[in-house]
């Protein structure tokens, strides 16, 4: 059974196996938790051999702009329908730092940064990339799912060369209305344009996860996980 771990940010953690060598740090979407995602391992079809801890964090509770103000876990406020438009800055780069710090956790835990995955779906994803892009030590790669990249006028600045080869895997729904193709098409055009190698995948499905897609991921994760 999942059980919390004692990080930064509560988190649920689970192991394929004893001493792992690879840590999946998956972080879910606006409004819930870190238990979204635990049910997918099971259909991974990821190798036996490889050891992996999958951690999943959950956001921190707090008020939500564009839904009335609601409390609920989010990684940063949204304030508009518009994604890409008065984005919540300090909330962005204060859940940047707390996945920071998780990886460093995992550092110190004997997993090294080339062996650790960020994965996140909407607004998880949306701190992955915030995270992966910037981090000081390559990563084993980044998974996006129904997600954007954020605060792109400060990506040329701030991103660390380090991660210029990392593999990143973006997946969207044609018919997503929370997170609309055309922001996700207009981020990748914007990494491929920074120089990052980007596995694109398209669907037709709304803002969720399919059956087609979990495939695509399994295969993209034997790929960096080697």
């Amino acid at each position: 059974m999942p059980t919390p771990s004692s990080q930064q940010l509560p988190a649920i953690e689970l192991e394929t196996s004893a001493q792992p060598t690879h840590t999946i740090l998956w972080m879910h979407g606006l409004g819930a938790d870190g238990n979204d995602f635990v049910p997918i391992i099971h259909e991974l079809d990821l190798p036996p051999d490889t050891a992996i801890r999958f951690i999943f964090p959950h956001a921190p509770k707090q008020p939500v702009s564009i839904n009335q103000g609601l409390i609920m876990r989010a990684w940063y406020d949204i304030k508009n329908i518009n994604l890409n438009q008065y984005e919540d800055e300090a909330g962005i780069r204060s859940s940047q730092h707390a996945i920071t710090a998780m990886i460093e956790r995992e550092n110190q835990r004997g997993i090294p940064s080339t062996n650790i995955v960020l994965a996140g779906f909407s607004q998880g994803g949306v701190i992955a990339l915030q995270v992966g892009l910037r981090h000081p030590d390559k990563l084993g790669g980044i998974m996006v799912l129904s997600s954007y990249l954020p605060l792109a006028h400060t990506l040329t600045k701030e991103a660390h060369n380090a991660n210029t080869p990392t593999s990143i895997f973006m997946a969207h729904g044609n018919y997503d209305p929370i997170v609309p193709i055309h922001l996700a098409k207009t981020s990748h055009q914007q990494l491929l344009e920074a120089g990052y190698q980007v596995e694109w995948h398209e669907y037709p499905m709304e803002h969720s996860v399919c059956v087609e897609e979990l495939a695509d991921i399994s295969k993209w994760l034997r790929q960096v996980l080697r």
